[in-house]
């Protein structure tokens, strides 16, 4: 079972454990604002391949780079001015850049997919701080088996790859709790790769420029989270539920009454008062306590897809599509 440390107050020793990790070539399981990351050095194809095979995940599904910081990030991808602005406006945070890789920029191609760009994303507190005193990019995707519930607690992570890697760091809960919303910067337009935790309406205001959402099933894989099949649980899914069944597991928003819920085996609520940046921290813990609950469906409110409320509602969307093998 993988060894946990908690961030808080032995910073320092997880740093140093977590590098020494690092420096052999192995995945760590990382707090970030968004969920947690299952982190190796995106400079060493061996490291790369343990994470894919940690996780189970397909090759062709190219994984984000981490930053310690801006500077950083310019050191292995070309900026314009548009990602640039957005960048400086919203790094460190849970967006990420899908830009044009530098030429020997050292990033290998096994965390790209073989795509001449990379996302590149500078997360917020302690996992900035490894990655400075790592001195290389982190590829990190989420510390969870391929296409299954997002880990937004260390024991998410123990539960799941406690026994496939060798550390866990513990920062708590994650405050943001959907991935980082992906876009990559055209002439005329922001493309929407992936929803998350910053809004389309901030980052409309911030370039000046309209966003174009994703073009839907059979769109080219260009980052993470694009699989039509993703984040799923064990149960079935239900969305826009107005009534279930004996037995099934609830996830409900804003205290929205659903008929037959007396007879549920669990009733949770994202955010009783309909705060969407409330629901989006609860959304996979929340899932995770339904699927533990035995249930055989799990059924949800409506969300409104405004705001966080449009990753919410991908990701469930993600959670409830057929099961690819």
């Amino acid at each position: 079972m993988a060894k946990c440390i908690s961030i808080e107050p032995a910073r320092q020793q997880a740093i140093t454990e977590a590098v020494a990790i690092l420096s052999r070539g192995l995945p760590v399981a990382v707090p970030t604002e968004t969920v947690y990351g299952l982190a190796a050095d995106a400079t060493d194809p061996a490291a790369i391949t343990r994470i894919y095979e940690t996780k189970g995940r397909p090759r062709f599904n190219p994984l984000i780079c981490h930053m310690a910081d801006l500077q950083m990030a310019e050191r292995y991808a070309a900026f314009d001015p548009v990602s640039r602005r957005l960048a400086e406006r919203f790094w460190p945070g849970p967006l990420t850049l899908v830009l044009p890789l530098k030429p020997q920029s050292g990033i290998h191609p096994l965390a790209t997919a073989g795509l001449d760009t990379v996302g590149v994303r500078v997360p917020q507190g302690f996992a900035g701080d490894l990655i400075r005193a790592f001195g290389h990019p982190l590829a990190a995707p989420s510390a969870n088996s391929s296409g299954k519930i997002s880990p937004t607690a260390a024991r998410h992570v123990l539960d799941d790859l406690g026994g496939r890697i060798e550390l866990v760091l513990d920062g708590g809960p994650c405050r943001v709790g959907v991935e980082s919303t992906i876009v990559c910067v055209e002439p005329d337009r922001l493309r929407l790769l992936r929803p998350g935790g910053i809004a389309v309406e901030a980052l409309e205001e911030a370039s000046g420029l309209p966003v174009e959402r994703p073009a839907g099933a059979g769109a080219a894989i260009e980052a993470p989270g694009m699989l039509a099949s993703h984040y799923a649980p064990n149960a079935a899914m239900q969305l826009d539920a107005e009534r279930i069944a004996p037995g099934d597991a609830l996830i409900r928003f804003a205290g929205t009454p659903v008929e037959g819920e007396e007879g549920a085996r669990l009733v949770l609520d994202l955010s009783p008062d309909g705060d969407l940046a409330e629901a989006a921290a609860h959304l996979f813990d929340y899932m995770k306590k339904a699927d533990a609950s035995g249930a055989a469906h799990i059924a949800v409110t409506p969300v409104p897809n405004r705001g966080l409320g449009e990753a919410i509602n991908d990701r469930l969307k993600r959670a409830a599509a057929p099961r690819e093998s």
